[in-house]
């Protein structure tokens, strides 16, 4: 479901719109953002855009060739997860716990300012309500809402593996990453996988209304919502940290408006 804002007031109600939780009395939200610069932009894969086919070969390179940035525990997700962030073509997609984390990625190139922009929010709890039993019971032994590398690894070893448990019905999961860098701990970052790297997100979702909506952000909204966002430090110098995230941030705050 779409959702259009017409203010900055209504995004941020939107963003954290039904986050309290009577069991804990606080207030914690179960959705896993995206920001995306154009809201007609879909949830394929980079793995789908390049090849769904080399997705072996991509992996069994990358370890071998990259084995000085190992992660401490040789798990096909901590591989699958390195991978990802350093930018190779996987089934993962990006998110965030951080709905302001996901705004920025909506409003961050001034290129697309002349067209809307949008934030997906999926709910990760209801998500995983329709995994196989065995990954449900790992997140029940665990106390937890999402995966984390060792978890997924007891039930599932290998691609081949999760394969197999979605092979009559396909499902989304979300994994948390190892803390790899400042950059993917200051993202709050999430990454989600489907159980088969021929299966796009966006239209497992449209098959479960329930678990997600979107916020479009209007073209005309993206100057304040960018300018607040700034203002409230969520910047290049602080997602990308660094001498590369502070030029971004300068070349940016410092382009005037057309």
């Amino acid at each position: 479901m779409d959702i259009r804002v017409t203010s900055f007031s209504e995004l941020q109600e939107r963003l954290y719109a039904d986050t309290w939780q009577a069991a804990l009395r606080r207030f914690r939200s179960s959705l896993a953002f995206r920001g995306v610069a154009d809201s007609r932009d879909d949830l394929s894969t980079s793995l789908v855009r390049l090849n769904v086919e080399h997705e072996n070969h991509l992996l069994r390179n990358f370890r071998k060739y990259a084995r000085w940035d190992s992660p401490a525990a040789d798990s096909v997700w901590n591989w699958l997860a390195l991978a990802q962030h350093h930018g190779l073509p996987t089934r993962m997609l990006d998110w965030t716990f951080s709905p302001y984390v996901a705004l920025h990625f909506a409003t961050d190139d001034p290129a697309c300012f002349d067209r809307d922009g949008a934030v997906w929010c999926v709910d990760y709890v209801k998500a995983h309500k329709l995994l196989p039993p065995s990954l449900q019971q790992a997140l029940a032994d665990e106390q937890a809402d999402v995966f984390t590398a060792e978890m997924l690894d007891h039930v599932a070893g290998s691609l081949e593996k999760l394969d197999e448990l979605g092979a009559n019905h396909p499902f989304v999961l979300f994994l948390e990453p190892p803390s790899l860098d400042e950059r993917i701990v200051n993202q709050f970052a999430l990454f989600s996988m489907m159980s088969s790297p021929t299966v796009q997100l966006d239209e497992w979702l449209a098959g479960h209304a329930d678990l997600w909506h979107r916020l479009v952000i209007p073209a005309d909204l993206k100057w304040e919502v960018r300018d607040k966002l700034d203002q409230a430090n969520v910047t290049e110098r602080v997602l990308f940290p660094g001498l590369d995230g502070l030029c971004r941030w300068l070349r940016r705050y410092y382009m005037p408006r057309k």
